[in-house]
């Protein structure tokens, strides 16, 4: 390469082609330095697991999280530097989207390398809507790329169930562990044969063709490491999805902790409510749909993210939201539920997910602002969300037709969000929006539910706030209308705007009243400052029916005292990791418990 060849280049002195290709070239390599540092990441997950070091998992987690940003960052520089005024060229760049694709084209990753690119064209342009032109809006490629399937399944077959699951638990190969890194690996295999008995009818029958069809790869996330797979007698079909749940207990080394069976627990494992696990996928493409034949009610989106390429999630979110505009005729609407004094959340009665956007003003007696909204929003993405916490993924320049939307909906949105949402011609451009997860607000839950299903949903509300607690975090706010019940029956938090760490709290004593007067204040008659909170209180403003009150006072009674909470601050100052199971315990083995 001659001088004037070089990155350093002034674009002036460059033909269209030749800025393309060094452009293209630059955004190839970017991608190939982020797939190899994410790989990097992911491999040292089992080094982690085997080495029992919780601390190393959770900040490999935390890196792998910021490393699209970062390379992203370096690439929007580098481009900017090179291309120079030519920078917005559409021309040139759907020269360089061309170019890129044939590159990316020899990728088993190729549809994570065509998001990036999108990322790169979208922190160049600020696209309102899509440009086909310069984005893969939809895949260059309809098969993976490569001349021949990427199979990451392993068959285990021809052997009694014991032999069969000692054999998919011990391959490392596969993602299992040899042996000798298990603690009575014999005791956890007869645990486990006579739980797969019990749940699948076909392993009992004499002579009948059991065979377990595992992904070979192990998917971890925390003190955990999961063997995903289907069990079946030979037929036709996937068979019962399950999954080997696996934990290492320091020096005693690997133990079996449980059994999933079927797609309602494999869809709370694989959750929009969880962290994202770490698993070598070489094929992405072939992972996530040997996943999705496991979990077919999953959306492609929620696998990709459930597997660390999030980015490309919105890429496959935003194909299937286009595909459901295109499909429909209903419009958007404001969501059920209390109305936000922070958001205006509206939805698509045939889509299951919220849109939400931060209004310019605060209802009273909010006193945060936009930018802490967002801040708080982006702790969540950062944070270990304990099951418990909905993914949102960020949407900037969204750009809808203006005829989908509801008069009332469009009008409250040009009020309290003019300056993020705006009508340009006969579209409705939104500037920046969250887009999570559409479930049932809890608050509305108890006003239509039985009693029955009122003390259950007592029950896990009491429990997913001492699962927030123990990943360090604290609602805020811990009125019903925030949480809301999954599909699954499970109760998760949804509204971030007064979430905070639970360690930046002051959990104090109500103090006595000493005098009539004191006690028949309507104001506090004690200073109280910021982060002080009373957990006396709670009880006095949640206003729980019955039989559901009754229900979380007999399980969760110690949530409204402050020794609960400050022993949870103090392991968590302590350096505790605490285990949080993406399971019932009746899921776990009885050596386990």
């Amino acid at each position: 390469m001659n001088r004037a060849e070089t990155p350093s280049s002034t674009a002036a002195a460059l033909t269209d082609s030749r800025l393309a290709a060094l452009s293209a070239e630059a955004a190839q390599q970017a991608f190939a330095n982020y797939q190899r540092r994410f790989d990097e990441i992911t491999r040292r997950a089992r080094t982690r697991f085997v080495a029992h070091d919780l601390k190393g998992s959770y900040a490999d987690a935390a890196e792998r999280l910021h490393l699209y940003g970062d390379v992203l960052a370096d690439l929007t520089t580098q481009i900017t530097d090179l291309m120079g005024p030519r920078l917005r060229d559409r021309n040139v760049w759907s020269a360089i989207k061309a170019v890129y694709s044939s590159f990316v084209a020899q990728s088993q990753a190729w549809e994570i390398g065509e998001s990036f690119f999108n990322s790169l064209t979208r922190r160049v342009f600020a696209t309102e809507g899509v440009d086909q032109a310069i984005e893969f809006v939809d895949s260059d490629f309809d098969a993976p790329p490569t001349s021949s399937a990427f199979d990451v399944r392993r068959i285990y077959s021809g052997a009694a169930l014991p032999e069969l699951i000692s054999a998919a638990l011990s391959n490392p190969e596969a993602g299992g562990f040899a042996a000798d890194c298990w603690d009575e690996l014999g005791v956890s295999v007869a645990l486990a044969a006579e739980r797969v008995k019990a749940e699948f009818p076909g392993a009992r029958r004499s002579g009948s063709n059991v065979r377990l069809e595992m992904i070979n790869r192990a998917f971890y996330r925390g003190g955990g490491a999961y063997l995903v797979g289907a069990i079946s007698d030979g037929g036709n079909g996937v068979g019962l999805p399950l999954a080997f749940c696996l934990r290492h207990e320091g020096e005693r080394g690997v133990t079996l902790d449980a059994v999933l069976f079927g797609q309602a627990d494999l869809s709370i494992l694989f959750s929009y409510t969880r962290a994202y696990f770490r698993v070598n996928a070489e094929c992405p493409h072939a992972l996530v749909h040997s996943l999705r034949q496991l979990m077919p009610g999953k959306r492609l989106a929620d696998l990709y993210n459930a597997v660390g390429f999030n980015r490309h999630a919105k890429t496959e979110f935003y194909r299937d939201f286009i595909a459901q505009l295109n499909a429909s005729a209903d419009h958007f609407n404001t969501a059920e539920g209390t109305p936000g004094m922070v958001m205006v959340v509206f939805t698509l009665s045939s889509y299951d997910v919220v849109f939400k956007v931060i209004k310019d003003r605060f209802d009273f007696p909010k006193d945060t602002t936009p930018n802490e909204v967002r801040r708080r929003y982006k702790l969540v993405f950062e944070h270990d969300r304990a099951g418990r916490l909905v993914e949102a993924h960020e949407f900037e320049h969204l750009r809808i037709r203006q005829n989908r939307f509801e008069t009332a909906l469009l009008e409250d949105l040009l009020r309290a969000a003019g300056k993020t949402v705006r009508l340009q011609g006969d579209d409705v451009v939104i500037d920046h929006a969250y887009v999570e997860r559409r479930i049932r607000p809890l608050n509305i839950f108890f006003a239509e539910a039985d009693a029955a299903q009122r003390a259950a949903a007592a029950r896990d509300y009491g429990q997913a706030i001492k699962d927030l607690a123990a990943s360090n975090i604290f609602p805020g706010d811990l009125l019903t209308k925030n949480f809301g019940v999954t599909r699954r029956g499970r109760i998760v938090f949804y509204d971030y705007d007064e979430l905070c760490f639970l360690t930046d709290c002051n959990f104090r004593d109500l103090p006595q009243a000493k005098t009539y007067e004191e006690e028949m204040s309507a104001e506090p008659w004690f200073s109280v400052r910021e982060n002080d909170i009373f957990p006396e209180e709670f009880l006095n403003f949640l206003r729980l029916p019955e039989p559901a009150c009754a229900a979380l006072l007999e399980q969760h009674a110690d949530l409204f005292h402050p020794d609960f909470w400050r022993s949870v601050q103090r392991k968590l100052r302590e350096g505790e990791i605490p285990e949080i199971f993406p399971y019932p315990p009746e899921r776990r083995l009885a050596t386990a418990r």
